[in-house]
């Protein structure tokens, strides 16, 4: 019998990245629900310190920590931190993530940098630093149940066009997940990985501009392209029906029933298929917006206008 929510994860210690909005923050309020220890990080210190009063007021114990994930030293800052407080954390989320868009050849240096730099070595990070803990806690701890719990997107496992450097760093959470997924695998029982993959879902990751420190800003004025992105990624999002607290209830249902790929709408999966059917077929990539053309001529006149 699976074990319930409130079996598995009361008293145990959740890490949390980009906890001050969106599915973070959504996880972090679900964890302190389930009576979890909850350690909040995010790089916009005021906006997390109100997140963890929020939280605390749910009845979690919650510490909260400013960390950059893009830098190393400040995950294994986090990790210290948090063995220190709680001990070894039994759920790690390596949530933190920015949004951007634009043509590919459109992204200058530092734009590629701020992308991968959050959206995949945040990860890298989160992976190095604290699978090594988790393994050792399980090694001394029969009782010891670890999860580890990647944020992608559904851009991991397709290719929108005009979001070229999100749709890059997204895909290689996806591929070091899967990796991770099957290294555990081979060195442990209790210790697991999962990939979340959301689609449009209203958060705050469209405006990450918010979020951006100063060595990352943008030392141009958007093109045209990027604008564009901007505008059409506001309008889906916004859109979304799936909300950030919806999407993490499935994350921890998904941990209850050991699942590893977490979806907030199954339905955008035939997609997925499209896109494997091409590359078994050793076809181009299919036009995305085949179903829904006017969208696919709406964007084409706005990059081409």
């Amino acid at each position: 019998m699976t074990p319930t929510l409130r079996t598995e994860f009361t008293g145990r210690t959740a890490v949390i990245t980009g906890a001050a909005s969106g599915f973070g923050l959504e996880t972090a309020r679900l964890a302190a629900r389930q009576g979890m220890n909850v350690v909040m990080t995010d790089v916009m210190a005021e906006a997390l310190e109100a997140a963890g009063r929020d939280v605390a007021a749910l009845g979690g114990t919650v510490m909260t920590h400013r960390a950059d994930v893009r830098h190393a030293d400040a995950i294994e800052g986090l990790a210290a931190a948090t063995c220190a407080r709680f001990g070894t954390p039994h759920l790690v989320f390596n949530n933190a993530g920015v949004s951007t868009g634009g043509l590919v050849w459109e992204h200058t240096e530092k734009e590629w940098d701020w992308v991968l730099g959050v959206n995949l070595r945040g990860v890298v990070h989160g992976v190095r630093v604290f699978t090594p803990l988790m393994l050792a806690a399980e090694r001394a701890d029969p009782a010891f149940r670890g999860h580890i719990v990647n944020t992608a997107s559904m851009a991991g496992l397709l290719n929108a066009p005009n979001m070229g450097a999100y749709n890059v760093s997204k895909h290689a959470v996806v591929s070091l997940s899967e990796t991770l997924y099957q290294d555990l695998r081979l060195v442990s029982e209790r210790v697991h990985a999962h990939v979340l993959c959301p689609y449009f879902v209203p958060t705050g990751i469209i405006h990450s501009d918010r979020a951006r420190p100063a060595d990352a800003r943008a030392d141009a004025p958007p093109t045209a392209s990027q604008q564009v992105a901007q505008r059409f990624g506001e309008k889906a999002v916004s859109s979304g029906k799936v909300t950030a607290a919806e999407v993490a209830q499935k994350v921890f249902d998904a941990l209850a029933a050991r699942h590893f790929y977490i979806y907030s709408h199954p339905q955008a999966l035939a997609a997925v298929m499209t896109r494997a059917e091409d590359i078994l077929r050793g076809d181009c990539p299919s036009d995305p917006y085949r179903e829904r053309p006017e969208l696919g001529a709406a964007l084409r006149a706005a990059l081409r206008g």
